[in-house]
């Protein structure tokens, strides 16, 4: 999937008629990294692939990303129970102070 999204990012960057330079400059990321981009290497960050979307002007994109969750949303009309964490202890207070003058112990 990150080959076919470098390479998407790729061919809209070409459409715009940007070279790798400007984009690599407007995105704050170096030529090596933005030609990774391009070939969809899953070791670069997110945050990368995103400023690049910035840059072309495709951040609303990913707007769609999970906005159709048909299987969550059958999960949630059948209101499943959905195992609950136990409630946290509580800590023990440490040993109180010795009371101050006037009260009583």
């Amino acid at each position: 999937m990150t080959v076919a999204l470098g390479q998407r990012l790729r061919e809209a960057r070409l459409r715009r008629r940007f070279t790798v330079t400007q984009v690599a400059e407007r995105a704050s990321v170096s030529r090596p990294t933005l030609n990774k981009v391009e070939q969809g290497d899953p070791a670069v960050t997110l945050g990368t692939y995103l400023r690049v979307l910035a840059v072309l002007g495709l951040e609303h994109d990913l707007d769609q990303v999970a906005a159709h969750d048909p299987v969550g949303r059958r999960l949630q009309d059948a209101e499943l129970n959905v195992p609950r964490r136990a409630p946290k202890r509580k800590k023990l207070d440490s040993p109180s102070a010795p009371p101050s003058e006037g009260e009583t112990p």
